[in-house]
């Protein structure tokens, strides 16, 4: 039986709503620490369909889900601190999470996977992962597909700027769909999506918050993907699998999320896949 707890950490620089998921009846070998996707505009830790929760629970995986600051009130500098932070919580304080300390993974869709993917090589993380999934992720490795109009965006209503006027320029941890994802529709169509998390130059850009300058991750990496990706380039995979040697899950589709659809195959594939690969990096630890 699944088991669904709510947490709050109040301790933290901005309180972080988490949500831990774990089956009574098997007994834990690792836990995976969740970042949601959302373009870092919107989204939330409640978004991993049920299928997920339970394929990864009933194989023995605790998952703690967490939020985190979106942009535009908050920028990058302090989305990705607070990624830190909560995943140096679960290091300092195992206990409040899961009965015994257990290795822990990193795993975001999108934009959550391209904050695992900076949080696991930052300095400031006191313990690298077992593992990174990264589903359908980026490290901002090619020109140009983030900071200019997107041709699928482009194809469904104009958005206008109005928009960026309903959402609070106090920092928050969630996003609802109805105010928060027409900027992130407005951010693509316009090619301004980076400038509403970023507003320091290109250089330390790069530098600071993308992959191009990291040579190796930490820990062994799973990348999926599907091949004509409507909002992250095919190409940006190709060379996030080069540079990284990962272990790699790909689909002919065009669907960015394709997880989403639990009744595709391809998703228990995936699944599958991914508690192969989890499973491969958790026996040495046992």
């Amino acid at each position: 039986m699944t088991e669904q707890i709510e947490m709050t950490l109040n301790e933290l620089s901005y309180p972080i709503n988490v949500t831990v998921y774990r089956n009574t009846a098997v007994v834990p070998k690792a836990c995976i620490l969740y970042f949601h996707g959302g373009g870092l505009l919107y989204g939330s830790r409640l978004d991993l369909p049920q299928l997920h929760v339970n394929s990864l629970t009933n194989a023995g995986y605790l998952i703690i889900s967490y939020d985190y600051p979106l942009a535009p009130a908050a920028k990058i500098d302090i989305i990705l601190k607070s990624v830190i932070d909560s995943i140096n919580h679960y290091i300092l304080n195992p206990s409040l999470y899961v009965s015994q300390e257990l290795p822990y993974f990193l795993w975001g869709r999108s934009a959550g996977a391209y904050l695992c993917l900076l949080a696991s090589k930052d300095k400031r993380l006191l313990l690298p992962p077992k593992g990174i999934l990264s589903y359908y992720g980026y490290g901002f490795l090619c020109d140009s597909w983030f900071d200019t109009p997107n041709s699928y965006y482009c194809s469904l209503p104009p958005v206008n700027s109005s928009c960026l006027n309903a959402v609070s320029d106090q920092v928050h941890t969630e996003g609802n769909l109805d105010t928060h994802y027409s900027i992130y529709v407005y951010a693509r169509q316009t090619g301004s999506w980076k400038s509403l998390f970023y507003e320091d130059r290109d250089k330390y850009f790069f530098l600071e918050y993308s992959l191009r300058t990291c040579e190796k991750l930490p820990a062994p990496l799973f990348c999926a993907h599907s091949m004509n990706d409507t909002d992250v380039p095919y190409t940006e995979f190709l060379n996030l699998c080069s540079m990284y040697q990962a272990k790699q899950f790909v689909i002919p589709g065009s669907v960015h999320d394709f997880d989403r659809n639990e009744g595709d195959p391809a998703t228990a594939q995936l699944l599958n896949e991914t508690v192969e690969f989890l499973d491969n990096h958790t026996e040495r630890f046992l």
